[in-house]
């Protein structure tokens, strides 16, 4: 399986907090560690945790994270040949409260991330031609990501889409996409809706149907999936903890086990199952690497 990530990666700054401190007030108590972090890298890294060779493109600064970023690609087995080095901004830098029942609050500096172009994918494109599945997220610059899709889609090779941080698209951009896999309040972004829009997940759907014929991913977090699929629509049931610890990595472990599973040929139900428990795994464990799953990790909660 040959996996080809386009997204970010960013030094994650987290502090668990027993609540989330209101505006002016300084509130004491909390624990703090650094970490890695960034969609993209996160989801390199747990595709290649659960057996994929993976390719990943980003950008980093000239600085002790870009340096540690590095580290943790080859320790991991991830292909960052293809990173890009800044000189002029330094490496992303996200800041994560997390209080007491797990709950996550991001604030994001994107610094190198910014300087990355549609030159730089151009530069990817051998990476992604051989690839069996490209993956990108949204926390780079549009115009990157949308050079991402359309280059994997010009050569023939499948695309997932995790659009997180959600924008609108343009609409030639989602004949680029054959899967899309966005959580209620994203497919709101993606919709036009209000973010504060009552629609159920059933509803969510039909509104991006109307406007996309690939297949539909939407996550519901403790209500599991709806999948959609040449005109069938699935509900899978989410996995559950014992206790939920910290669901930062969740996302990026879904995301990275799903492009696994799509790219070694599961059927869709199935994949997304053994997303979901990827999912699921991550949210048991504080922070987002240490979190991140490998093969036995999926299969105790599969069996489960």
């Amino acid at each position: 399986m040959k996996i080809a990530v386009i997204g970010s990666y960013g030094a994650g700054l987290t502090m668990r907090v027993p609540r989330v401190p209101v505006a002016g007030e300084t509130l004491s108590g909390g624990s703090f560690a650094s970490g890695h972090g960034g969609k993209g890298s996160n989801q390199a890294v747990a595709a290649a945790r659960l057996g994929a060779r993976v390719s990943l493109l980003t950008a980093v600064g000239a600085d002790q994270f870009g340096v540690a970023a590095r580290q943790l690609w080859a320790r991991e087995g991830v292909d960052a040949a293809g990173v890009r080095t800044t000189t002029a901004s330094a490496t992303m830098v996200g800041v994560i409260l997390v209080d007491a029942d797990g709950e996550n609050r991001i604030a994001i500096a994107p610094g190198a991330l910014d300087e990355l172009t549609p030159a730089d994918v151009a530069g990817f494109a051998d990476r992604i031609a051989e690839a069996d599945l490209v993956v990108v997220s949204l926390e780079i610059p549009l115009p990157v990501a949308l050079a991402a899709l359309r280059t994997a889609h010009e050569r023939g090779v499948r695309t997932l889409l995790n659009p997180a941080p959600a924008v609108a698209l343009p609409d030639e951009a989602w004949a680029w996409i054959d899967v899309v896999t966005p959580n209620a309040s994203e497919a709101r972004v993606l919709t036009g809706r209000d973010p504060a829009d009552p629609a159920t997940g059933d509803e969510l759907v039909d509104l991006l149907r109307a406007r996309y014929a690939g297949t539909i991913v939407l996550t519901l977090g403790s209500d599991g999936a709806l999948v959609d699929h040449d005109g069938r629509r699935t509900r899978v049931d989410p996995v559950t903890v014992a206790r939920v610890v910290d669901t930062t990595g969740a996302g990026d472990a879904f995301t990275g086990a799903l492009a696994v599973a799509l790219a070694r040929g599961d059927a869709l139900t199935d994949a997304v199952r053994f997303a979901a428990a990827a999912g699921a795994h991550a949210v048991g464990v504080a922070e987002v690497i240490p979190a991140l799953p490998y093969p036995d990790d999926v299969a105790a909660l599969l069996r489960r």
